[in-house]
């Protein structure tokens, strides 16, 4: 039986909690709405149900790719030494890519920061791409890597692209990543950090650059302990989750808008069976592994007990595994005909998908990618790639493609025939869980700038005030049948006009009470959340209503 003299005694304090933490949820958002210029109406945030959102509390679908090259010694994207750079942004943008993952090296952002010059040349087609020379002609001399990094910015500003460097390994290097942590014998964790801080500070002021991915792919097994990423409470210098922290730190209080996206590690030990980080990684005489394995950089097994914590910008975390198919390793999980259910249960459940199925976290997929040409025989790689992607919608996770470009080894990308042509199967087969619209257009992340310049992409701002009919970012199920604005916006007690009934609708309605110049509801969030007394306004007690229906003590609004 319930007390509901009691019940409503923890409502009324939850509320009052509710309306202290909606003062800080939204300050950011307040702070930045009073600032009128388009360099800073973009920035992206976390609320309380894990979900990634806008200035205006709206959700958003991160959906992108990978395009590799100023990680590996191109001073540039690959591609550029024959395709022009522009035109390339611009099929990426055409495609419906609305984020761009960009590897970088510690020694590049050192080196830009430096202004040192460029170890050799950028591998650029002076003939191809005049825009990237002195001159501005063909044929002219070539700019510094720094300048055509800029101009890349400058592009991807103007086609409605959000970008996130990604620190691929410590040196400039095509192996570099192989290198399992985020120092080596040339660059320290000092120096990791004082790369991304600089970074951070530059592009303060431009919020085409939304997101860092702090470090790609940590790992390491215990057979060589001291090149091991692990992920604990400690302060040891390999501790992946203690360097994250640090990291981030630095780059939030240069820039507190900009999303943290934090990989995973290697192994975990099986603390379940008495092992832990001293334990060596396989008993030989009985083959028995004491960690729990996983793709470089896929392992969060350690979040459940030691989650990152960011402090005050707690709302800028999302977690960022990676994950293969088949063709890059056969993994046990593969050893079978697999379908989501068998790779949940054998892998990703307990590995990275628990934290986005029980809502700890929003969770950005960095990698994913592969062959499906003649390279997948037996089609097992395609069939995983389907599954994974479907998946991905149905959970809404963020994801950013592996890879734009045709030069990857074990993955191939979306162009071939050097940079020339798109992989038109494989874009298909990625196509469904890029953001659109029931009529097909591809959702920019910018409020002005819609996606692209082919006519079939449009802005956020479009997408949500109703000029464009929205669909849910909140219940996908196929970008192209998902449900729209409709359906979902004529909910009682749903203020925020996500499709939802939840907590977050009684922080909106708090926040709108506290001050309703800077934390304004669209009309239709104001109908839907006055649920006490029609026509009477929002107040305390539709907030104390919607508490009730979510705690059951009334069964309806």
């Amino acid at each position: 039986m319930i007390n509901v003299k009691k019940a409503l005694a923890l409502c009324s304090a939850f509320l009052i909690t509710s309306m202290a933490s909606a003062s800080l949820i939204f300050s950011t958002y307040a702070e930045n709405k009073s600032i009128p210029d388009e360099y800073h109406d973009d920035w992206l945030h976390v609320n309380e149900n894990a979900q990634i959102v806008d200035i205006n509390g709206n959700p958003v679908w991160l959906t992108g790719c990978n395009w590799f090259g100023y990680n590996v010694g191109s001073q540039v994207f690959d591609g550029v030494w024959s395709q022009n750079m522009h035109d390339m942004l611009r099929q990426i943008a055409d495609h419906g890519f609305n984020f761009l993952r960009v590897p970088v090296s510690t020694q590049l952002l050192l080196q830009w920061k430096n202004r040192d010059p460029d170890p050799s040349p950028p591998k650029v087609n002076e003939y191809s791409n005049p825009e990237l020379t002195l001159e501005g002609i063909q044929g002219g001399t070539v700019m510094y890597s720094f300048d055509i990094w800029n101009k890349a910015v400058e592009w991807c500003r103007e086609l409605g692209i959000k970008i996130m460097i990604d620190i691929h390994s410590a040196e400039t290097a095509s192996a570099g990543h192989q290198v399992s942590l985020w120092y080596n014998d040339k660059y320290t964790t000092e120096d990791w950090c004082e790369a991304l801080e600089w970074f951070a500070d530059y592009y303060k002021d431009d919020d085409t650059i939304l997101a860092v991915d702090l470090k790609n792919e940590p790992h390491g097994k215990a057979d060589n302990p001291k090149d091991m990423a692990k992920w604990d409470d400690s302060k040891d210098l390999n501790n992946w989750k203690y360097a994250a922290e640090t990291a981030a730190a630095k780059v939030l209080a240069k820039n507190p808008n900009l999303l943290i996206m934090v990989e995973g590690v290697e192994v975990y030990p099986k603390f379940e069976e008495g092992y832990n980080w001293n334990s060596p990684y396989l008993d030989w005489s009985t083959m028995t592994y004491f960690y729990h394995g996983a793709w470089w950089g896929g392992q969060l097994r350690g979040v459940k007990e030691y989650p990152v914590d960011l402090g005050e910008y707690q709302s800028q975390l999302v977690y960022s595994p990676h994950d293969y198919g088949p063709l890059v390793y056969e993994q046990e999980w593969f050893k079978k005909d697999f379908t989501t259910q068998t790779l949940l249960d054998d892998y990703w459940y307990d590995t990275w998908a628990y934290i986005c199925e029980e809502n700890i976290a929003p969770m950005l997929m960095g990698e994913w990618g592969g062959f499906i040409d003649e390279h997948d025989k037996d089609g097992k790689n395609k069939r995983w790639l389907t599954l994974l992607r479907d998946y991905m919608i149905e959970h809404r996770i963020h994801h950013t493609f592996w890879c734009f470009n045709e030069n990857s080894g074990d993955t191939g990308g979306l162009v071939y025939d050097n940079f020339g042509k798109w992989d038109e199967d494989k874009y298909e087969l990625v196509k469904p869980a890029l953001w659109q619209n029931e009529n097909g257009k591809f959702i920019s992340l910018d409020h002005k700038i819609p996606l692209g310049e082919a006519g079939n992409g449009i802005s956020l701002g479009d997408y949500y005030s109703g000029s464009v009919t929205p669909t849910s970012p909140d219940k996908p199920t196929n970008t192209t049948n998902m449900t729209s604005s409709s359906q979902v916006k004529n909910i009682r007690g749903d203020a925020n006009v996500d499709g939802l009934i939840d907590v977050a609708d009684v922080v909106t309605i708090a926040s709108y009470i506290g001050d309703n110049e800077k934390n304004k509801l669209k009309p239709q969030g104001i109908i839907n959340g006055d649920v006490h007394g029609d026509g009477n306004g929002l107040n305390a007690n539709d907030a104390l209503m919607i508490q009730q229906y979510l705690a059951k003590i009334i069964n309806e609004l």
